[in-house]
């Protein structure tokens, strides 16, 4: 464990098996001059590992998480993709069947790397005692190189339990190369060239330590700000070039989009934008070479260090047109006077928004929203603006529900004094609510808000848009999962009129144990959305 702690590594998650023992056993007592690490034990690998990966991309240093062999690992590959989707440095260490038995069908005897080899950035075996230490610092090593991502390795149990002497080699920094400046300077000339620029920063923009960068660009060249993922808070709400509150129209208007730290994916049309008979160019920004899209044509392209990128262009280019800004803040005054009449709705049933209403009069601007859901949680993409950078956590791109127990645990941890508030759809809940076991076991307070609709609702609307029904879609009608977590040693109410979410709320808050607010929403409602893709 040395490795780990020499990599900032303060915690480790698991779940117990005999395979990982003395991993658990040099965690707790450290060595010499090394502190012990805090062990945190879950209810399910795949809880671990999101943990690992929440605490990487809200302390942007590795997250460490330990699964025992066969089904320890297997359970954990769900995970291990979302990590690997959001690029965060997550390294797995997992038992495994002795090798003096091999192929003779050892208890949870398999062979683990080729599972993970094609979502990791790289999955091994270490068979040498003597190896061990040198094996898990490559790993936080390779975990932590731009592109960042999750690495895998499983050690033998004849390794694992055996002892030697080895010492950690000292390595250089492993900060990304600037990008190359005939690049930057192509960018640049393209933004000069531009009436209608729209900067798109996502969520490697913080992880990558660029968001003080990525903002005085921004405002340098007054450019409107299209921000997911974890750059939500780049520029905190209500700052004049936020433009997310008008995301359709400055795309579908833009001549130039630049978009840096995050993929041309579904989430951004795959990268099409402007008018249909004028479509607008392209810049991508990634900070390695492979982050660069392949399946759409680029005006421009720079792979590298994001901070340097941001520097570089903002010395570069010049502002965007002054009457461009105006129109797109005029875009985004016109939805949120739409989104008033909801957010403060007396329907009843609930309507969604409302519950959002009330949790933005009692956020504080440090606190770290988590969203595992799928209706429920995109009407909090829409509603929820960050005062700061690296507060906002959902699934990515990946879309895996079962993160937000996981993520509420390392937040708790890694932001101690701050909100930790989780938004858990009533379907979501039932992948990893058990694991408010380990909030309580833990002492670890967290508020979650169950939006319950009693229905996959993400599922639901669109079968019914394409077929005129739905099947495999209802659950319990008002599941009492306040009750789930009460029964588990914390607390929890149920909330059926919008007049009552606000008081949940505060006595939610102010319980400091682990608290969930269920509030009955209104099935019929759906988030509005396109079904393309479906």
């Amino acid at each position: 464990m040395a490795a780990a702690r020499r990599h900032g590594v303060s915690v480790l998650f698991t779940l117990s098996g005999g395979h990982v023992f003395p991993l658990y056993d040099a965690a707790v007592k450290g060595t010499g001059s090394e502190p012990s690490l805090r062990l945190v034990d879950v209810r399910h690998e795949q809880t671990a590992v999101f943990a690992a990966e929440a605490t990487a991309r809200l302390t942007r240093t590795p997250g460490l998480a330990v699964v025992t062999a066969g089904p320890g690992v297997t359970n954990s590959v769900s995970a291990v993709t979302t990590a690997w989707f959001n690029g965060a440095p997550v390294v797995v260490l997992a038992g495994r069947a002795p090798d003096y038995r091999w192929g003779a069908g050892s208890l949870q005897e398999i062979d683990h790397p080729p599972l993970l080899a094609p979502v990791t950035k790289r999955a091994w075996t270490e068979h040498d005692t003597a190896k061990v230490g040198l094996s898990v610092d490559e790993a936080f090593r390779l975990a932590m190189r731009p592109h960042r991502g999750p690495v895998f390795l499983d050690i033998s149990l004849e390794a694992i339990y055996g002892q030697a002497e080895a010492d950690l080699p000292v390595h250089a920094s492993q900060a990304a190369p600037a990008p190359d400046a005939a690049d930057v300077d192509q960018i640049a000339a393209l933004l000069r060239a531009a009436r209608r620029p729209v900067l798109v920063l996502g969520s490697d923009v913080w992880l990558g330590g660029a968001e003080n960068a990525a903002r005085d660009a921004a405002e340098a060249l007054r450019l409107p700000v299209i921000a997911n993922g974890q750059a939500r808070g780049v520029l905190p709400g209500g700052h004049e070039l936020l433009v997310t509150r008008a995301r359709s129209v400055a795309l579908r208007q833009a001549d130039l989009v630049i978009v840096a730290g995050t993929p041309l994916d579904f989430r951004l049309g795959y990268g099409s934008f402007g008018p249909q008979d004028a479509p607008a160019r392209v810049v991508h920004v990634a900070d390695a070479p492979g982050g660069i899209a392949t399946h759409v044509p680029l005006a421009g392209s720079a792979a590298g260090d994001l901070s340097a990128f941001f520097t570089h262009l903002a010395a570069s280019a010049t502002e965007a047109d002054p009457d461009w800004v105006p129109e797109l803040t005029e875009a985004v005054h016109a939805g949120l006077a739409l989104d008033g009449p909801l957010l403060a709705s007396d329907a009843d049933p609930v309507h969604p928004a409302r519950i959002y209403g009330e949790l933005l009069k009692v956020l504080d601007d440090d606190a770290v929203v988590i969203g595992d859901g799928g209706d429920f949680v995109s009407f909090a993409g829409k509603y929820i603006e960050p005062s700061r950078p690296g507060g906002w956590l959902d699934p990515g791109p990946f879309g895996c529900l079962g993160t937000g127990l996981g993520y509420a645990i390392a937040a708790r941890l890694a932001r101690p004094s701050a909100q930790v508030v989780l938004l858990l759809g009533d379907g979501a809940a039932g992948f990893s609510l058990m694991d408010a076991d380990t909030l309580v076991r833990h002492g670890l307070p967290v508020v979650i808000i169950c939006g319950n609709n009693a229905g996959w609702g993400l599922e639901r609307h669109p079968m019914r848009a394409i077929y005129g029904y739905d099947v495999a879609a209802d659950l319990q009608p008002e599941c009492r999962y306040d009750e789930v977590v009460r029964a588990l040693g914390g607390a929890g109410e149920l909330v059926t009129t919008a007049a009552d979410i606000a008081p949940a709320l505060r006595r939610a808050f102010a319980s400091g144990v682990p608290y969930l607010v269920n509030v009955i929403t209104d099935p019929e409602v759906a988030y509005p959305r396109s079904t393309t893709g479906v």
